[in-house]
């Protein structure tokens, strides 16, 4: 039985990796998906996979950088299927050096998509998830957040921060029926992952991320899962 039907999730960061398998995994369980990313040309690959298999779908072209592009993308979701009762803050950026190295540019777009990104997405929905009195906001960390290499300090810092993000939205929204789902995987087997090494250590599928979010949205309305670490064994 789907569990999702006639639920609507925006996915951002949806065209490849985590993104897409979590995508995947709400079609599959019956909600509306829509998929946000910059790269449409993957983002209509992937809705055609979707639609193929029966699922209603909807993409939009989105930078999270952007506001006013977030803000049009909850817009469209909302005209598309009548509101959000999903979002998942999954985009994200990856780019290791060590501070000394001076890449301030990739700092600022760390900053940009991994903090800025998610709250301006938090932002786009909150207030019509409050006025509904439902909602579910899933933000994707990292388990870089608390587990700091010398190559991933600022990564780790933006990660740290939507982890906080998660901690006092989840306490600030107590009894409105709006929850917060923090995620934080390990290493995951996509294209971002190719360039680590954890030697033995087998690496995550992106479906195991995506059974997690639908684990967290899934139970009763009185429950609120906070916080999902994965690791690979």
């Amino acid at each position: 039985m789907k569990q999702l039907t006639g639920k609507t999730a925006i996915v951002t960061g949806a065209s490849s990796g985590i993104g897409s398998g979590i995508a995947k995994e709400l079609a599959e369980q019956g909600a509306n998906v829509v998929l946000a990313a910059r790269n449409e040309e993957k983002l209509h690959e992937l809705a055609k996979q979707l639609t193929d298999n029966g699922g209603s779908v909807l993409v939009v072209k989105t930078d999270v950088s952007s506001q006013s592009d977030v803000e049009a993308l909850a817009a469209k979701a909302k005209d598309a299927f009548g509101g959000v009762d999903i979002y998942v803050n999954n985009a994200g950026q990856v780019l290791t050096a060590e501070v000394r190295s001076g890449k301030t540019e990739e700092w600022e777009q760390m900053i940009d998509v991994n903090i800025k990104g998610v709250l301006f997405g938090i932002n786009a929905v909150l207030p019509s998830m409050l006025e509904k009195g439902a909602g579910h906001l899933i933000n994707i960390a990292s388990v870089s957040a608390t587990e700091v290499t010398k190559t991933s300090t600022v990564y780790s810092a933006t990660k740290f921060a939507v982890r906080a993000i998660s901690m006092g939205l989840e306490k600030e929204l107590a009894k409105t029926g709006v929850r917060v789902t923090n995620i934080s995987p390990g290493l995951v087997d996509t294209r971002l992952g190719e360039k680590y090494d954890w030697g033995d250590r087998k690496k995550l599928q992106t479906s195991d991320i995506a059974k997690a979010v639908v684990y967290a949205v899934t139970q009763p309305d009185y429950v609120n899962v906070n916080e999902i670490t994965i690791r690979p064994v």
